[in-house]
């Protein structure tokens, strides 16, 4: 069932990214000890919408090598994803409110996604998923 509702917005977390010195050890760690089954891009954890129990939703964890230029320019070690809808309404009126918007819109076969900067300075990245 689609969302007739597409007011720009957060309707949750897309993924958890940081930075760690050792990116497969880590990996291997949290396979180990707390039974996080993991690849080369870290894990992806699967929920169901409450609202719509056929609705699929993921949730991507992945660390990164130390010195990755992904979260630039932002100086902390953290990315948070955050999934949206209708995000070219979203961007345009982060533009009106003077968000930094650090690219365009980019589409690939996952959704949509564009990165900007908190009030903080951290990085964000908005992602709308591709219609299925």
């Amino acid at each position: 069932m689609e969302n007739s509702n597409k007011t720009p917005k957060v309707t949750g977390i897309g993924g958890i990214f940081f930075i760690t010195d050792d990116p497969k050890q880590t990996r291997d760690w949290y396979e180990k000890n707390l039974g996080i089954d993991t690849t080369e891009w870290g894990s992806t954890f699967e929920s169901r919408n409450i609202n719509d129990p056929d609705e699929v939703n993921q949730l991507q964890w992945s660390p990164f090598k130390s010195g990755s230029s992904y979260f630039e320019p932002s100086k902390k070690e953290f990315m948070i994803n955050y999934r949206v809808q209708n995000i070219e309404e979203l961007v345009k009126n982060l533009r009106e409110n003077d968000v930094t918007i650090l690219d365009e819109i980019e589409e690939s076969d996952y959704g949509k996604f564009v990165h900007i900067l908190d009030s903080d300075g951290n990085k964000l990245e908005l992602w709308e998923p591709s219609e299925k």
